[in-house]
């Protein structure tokens, strides 16, 4: 896997006799952290990792590699790596030039990654006596090869390095580093940093899956009060801080998930997977938006706050834990939408009745139930029999299938003795046009499951609803339908 970069040179011939090219790794070679990487995975596999993080750390910057080294293991094969940089190194390597890995990151990672690329005649890296950073790195390059070398780095711990060298090589440098650098020292070749564009961070905070949290909206739907402005204002912060605090999970889940995300045929792309914004970015910008988050929930009520907090505890536990179980990660789901609704009741003060709940669980399990035998359909397709980070298994379509279908139907049920119910009879004006809203939710869901067999469903059913033209027409039909039910009193006779 690849992060895309632009080569350009800056010099226009090469030495008759070539020096050893040296290069580091992270930030170089890889756009990633393998540090920062080992870290997340070691704190993942038990959150209380974090306080022997710290503990280790009083051991010093190489003691502390060595320990979070020694229990994490870090896939060389899927690292991104930056292409054009390594296409160079390979033309280079054909030349006859001695090529070096150079790197802070322990020992163990960078056999590997020496080992996978199969291009370097040696390896320089911190053990536990050194960490090979800055002027430590310098003195082991020196050591092997005095001031013979041409230097790649990317940051500014390799000024005293590119200082010393016969030449540099830029890789994502920033603008002012790249000047001082032209200035101190011959550049060989520059590769630049893609630059992160709006886009990008766009898909990153998930802003599509903000759709979601117009489940907020359900209550005053129900209650028939979109009129009120004030409680209409009220939703719409409500909204904004659901969807502020949804973003910064998701961005904390991609960092949880980075390994599993490589190894995935489409998830590779998200934007940290592919390394096209930094890890540090990242968390940076999760925590204003959660912060964020949290101070418009404020200003909403205090319920609310606390309806919040139990949607971010519960999808991190979902993120960290339940969803390597198989069923507990799809009742989570359903659990985690009804809670929008949920909220969204206590934001406006407006009650929810147990036939919504009642309703909402079911439909939801159901297209949570779609949503994982989407991804068992298409892992069927390329040959795979289990997925990776879930406990899922191709074979388990026989069990999931028939409980999803089972699931839909238990909805329309729900909804059909909703219809009959009294407080029903008197809320609408005709109740019995309710009945064509049963029939587009069995033609919605069965619809979905068709889709799902086919192999034609997106990983989130909720999204390939909003973007396939039958579901969107479906759901416009049945809310019209309802308002008429309440609105207009249609004659029997």
């Amino acid at each position: 896997m690849v992060c895309p970069n632009t080569p350009s040179s800056d010099i226009a011939s090469e030495p008759t006799a070539l020096p050893p090219l040296v290069v580091d790794l992270d930030g170089t070679l890889t756009p990633t952290d393998t540090l920062v990487e080992s870290v997340i995975q070691f704190i993942k596999q038990s959150p209380f990792n974090i306080f022997r993080v710290f503990f280790w750390l009083v051991l010093g910057r190489a003691g502390f590699k060595g320990q979070i080294a020694s229990r994490v293991s870090i896939a060389a094969d899927v690292l991104p790596y930056r292409q054009p940089l390594l296409d160079y190194l390979h033309s280079e390597k054909r030349r006859g030039r001695t090529i070096v890995l150079a790197t802070a990151a322990h020992r163990t990672i960078a056999d590997k990654v020496a080992a996978h690329l199969g291009i370097f005649d040696s390896v320089l890296a911190t053990d536990a006596n050194h960490n090979l950073k800055g002027r430590h790195k310098l003195a082991a390059i020196q050591a092997r090869f005095g001031d013979h070398f041409v230097y790649a780095g990317d940051c500014q711990a390799d000024v005293p390095i590119w200082q010393a060298a016969r030449a540099a090589v830029l890789v994502g440098v920033s603008p002012g580093l790249d000047q001082w650098v032209r200035e101190s020292v011959p550049v060989e070749q520059v590769f630049a940093a893609p630059r992160v564009s709006l886009a990008i961070w766009l898909k990153a905070l998930r802003v599509h899956q903000w759709l979601k949290n117009l489940l907020l909206f359900v209550p005053l739907l129900t209650a028939f009060s979109f009129a009120d402005i004030g409680r209409l204002a009220t939703m719409t912060v409500a909204f904004l801080a659901f969807s502020l605090a949804a973003s910064a999970t998701y961005i904390v889940n991609d960092l949880w998930d980075l390994d599993n995300d490589r190894a995935h045929p489409r998830k590779r792309q998200r934007p940290f997977a592919s390394c096209q914004i930094a890890i540090g970015h990242g968390l940076l910008v999760a925590g204003v938006a959660m912060a964020l988050a949290f101070a418009l929930a404020w200003a909403v009520n205090p319920g609310f706050v606390l309806m919040l907090a139990a949607y971010v505890v519960l999808t991190s536990a979902y993120s960290w834990v339940l969803k390597t179980y198989v069923l507990m990660d799809v009742l989570m789901l359903a659990l985690l939408y009804t809670l929008r609704i949920l909220a969204g009741s206590v934001a406006v003060g407006i009650a929810a009745s147990s036939w919504l709940l009642a309703f909402s669980v079911f439909v939801f399990f159901s297209l949570a139930l779609v949503k994982r035998c989407s991804e068992l359909v298409s892992l069927q397709q390329t040959g795979a029999t289990a997925t990776r980070g879930r406990d899922y298994r191709v074979s388990d379509l026989v069990v999931l299938w028939p409980l999803g279908v089972g699931a839909a139907l238990s909805a329309v049920v729900v909804f059909g003795l909703f219809i009959s119910a009294p407080e029903t009879q008197l809320r609408y004006a005709t109740p019995q046009l309710l009945w064509l809203v049963a029939v587009g939710l069995i033609y919605w869901l069965a619809r979905l499951w068709v889709k799902t067999s086919r192999g034609e469903m997106h990983d989130d059913p909720v999204i390939y609803a909003i973007k396939d033209r039958g579901s969107r027409l479906t759901v416009l039909a049945m809310v019209g339908i309802m308002l008429a039910a309440h609105f207009f009193k249609l004659s029997t006779t």
